[in-house]
């Protein structure tokens, strides 16, 4: 098939991954128009449909399958021979491709990115926030190099780098504030709001009070902290954040926030990498760039929980 290129292959791996012209053009970030015409030169060059069109969301044909199972092949195994040139030359430099949860992102990546740019000014990270599971999907595919999410994943392909134990902590209405702090499992009672389904911290929190999650068809959901916070402050219910979002979170909501009762509940957020990736060994210097970060992160929120409580207080 002459005149068939690796941009051909993304673009279609994209539409073929995505199933919406739209996303597939944002991911790609280029027009939907110009990747319509991209994925159409392919068909030409093929010689048969590989998609078709119609309705909001696009179906691959027969031979559309196929080819996007090959397209992923060929990407992966180009994507590890960048790695394995990359490898083979000084510091760490080009693309890195890096995934992040979302109870993590708002957080904890400015600090990262700062980080690795004064360390490494060669490198040009990529971050993309979205839940575990389509992350662990993007690493197996070899769409993202590294990803930071709570542990365990315990998936045999990934290496697993524990960095840091964050603490969980209980933010309630503002008038709660001075009242007795409530064990864990007895949040239920109070109307406790939860991330919704597919959020790894929704599923600890749910540990954490003891809550089966089979029973939560009567808890109220959001789909950020943020959204949580402000609707505590509206007088909702009560919700359980990581340590590292109390700063920010604290600032726009009348909320108190309060450490619960040892032993206090905790998560370990590390950073995982399939094993077979040539730059493993450069992963496990970035990893100890995330730790320190980390943990500097936690001294911080620490410091700021005990000023942030105490001010509330005089008031």
């Amino acid at each position: 098939m002459n005149g068939l290129s690796m941009k051909h292959l993304r673009y279609f791996d994209a539409l073929a991954r995505l199933g919406h012209f739209g996303r597939a053009a944002e991911a790609c970030s280029i027009s939907q128009p110009a990747l319509s015409v991209q994925v159409k030169e392919l068909e030409d060059l093929v010689g048969a449909p590989l998609v078709e069109r119609g309705g909001r969301r696009i179906r691959l044909t027969g031979l559309g399958e196929e080819f996007a199972a090959r397209t992923q092949a060929i990407l992966r195994a180009v994507d590890d021979l960048e790695d394995l040139g990359r490898a083979a030359h000084g510091p760490l430099a080009g693309r890195l491709r890096l995934g992040i949860i979302p109870t993590v992102a708002p957080y904890l990546l400015p600090d990262i990115i700062k980080a690795l740019a004064r360390l490494y000014p060669g490198l040009d990270p990529r971050p993309r926030e979205a839940i575990t599971q389509r992350l662990i999907e993007d690493l197996a595919e070899a769409r993202l190099d590294v990803a930071i999410v709570a542990l365990p994943i315990s998936e045999p392909a990934l290496e697993e780098i524990p960095l840091f134990e964050e603490e969980f902590v209980l933010v309630r209405p503002l008038e709660d504030i001075g009242k007795p702090v409530p064990v864990s499992e007895r949040l239920h009672e109070m109307r406790l709001l939860l991330l919704e389904e597919g959020h790894c911290f929704r599923d600890q929190a749910l540990s954490v009070c003891n809550i089966a999650p089979t029973s939560t068809r009567d808890l109220m959901e959001g789909s950020s902290l943020s959204t949580l916070v402000q609707m505590v402050g509206a007088g909702i219910g009560v919700t359980l954040i990581p340590q590292m979002a109390v700063d920010t979170e604290m600032r726009s909501a009348a909320v108190c926030v309060s450490r619960l009762a040892e032993p206090r509940p905790t998560r370990t957020i590390g950073m995982v990498w399939r094993k077979t990736n040539p730059l493993s060994g450069r992963f496990a210097v970035i990893a100890n760039i995330v730790r320190e970060a980390g943990v500097d992160k936690q001294k911080q929120m620490a410091g700021s929980l005990v000023a942030s409580c105490a001010a509330r207080l005089r008031v």
